[in-house]
């Protein structure tokens, strides 16, 4: 959550990608009966709290690919980086169009085409995610 509210230069941070989204699915893929869809609702109740959005909007979006995280866990979980980057780009994408639309619903945005770059760098970033997150695990599970 502190990669989430970080202060980085403008053009950066238009194109910084959901960070807390990011460690959700990776979560969700790894140890998907203990970190289910309740717990990514609870995440997404707090950054709608952090970044002072309609409660509820980014818990509705974590929940739900929460949920599609489990659901493909079996299959995305031994396929190579590439491969489960099409699936980090879909979720992204989708959490994204449901911004989208909960911004559009609330007040008339003008949206530009920067507003779906979070979703590529999202993508992009993700083949980086996971080795850290084992590493992190690894360090955890060496010191208990």
């Amino acid at each position: 959550m502190c990669l989430r509210i970080a202060p980085v230069p403008y053009p950066i941070s238009m194109v910084t990608p959901d960070w807390i989204l990011l460690v959700l699915i990776y979560w969700a893929l790894m140890l998907p009966y203990r970190k289910g869809v309740f717990n990514a609702w609870i995440i997404g109740l707090f950054t709608d709290v952090l970044l002072g959005r309609t409660l509820g909007e980014y818990a509705l979006i974590y929940s739900l690919v929460g949920y599609f995280s489990i659901k493909f866990h079996k299959r995305l979980r031994f396929v190579p980086l590439i491969q489960q980057s099409v699936f980090i780009f879909a979720c992204l994408l989708m959490a994204q169009a449901f911004v989208f639309i909960m911004e559009t619903i609330q007040r008339p945005t003008n949206f530009t085409s920067v507003f779906w770059l979070p979703v590529i760098t999202g993508t992009l970033i993700w083949s980086f995610i996971p080795p850290v997150l084992h590493f992190i695990r690894s360090i955890g599970r060496s010191i208990s």
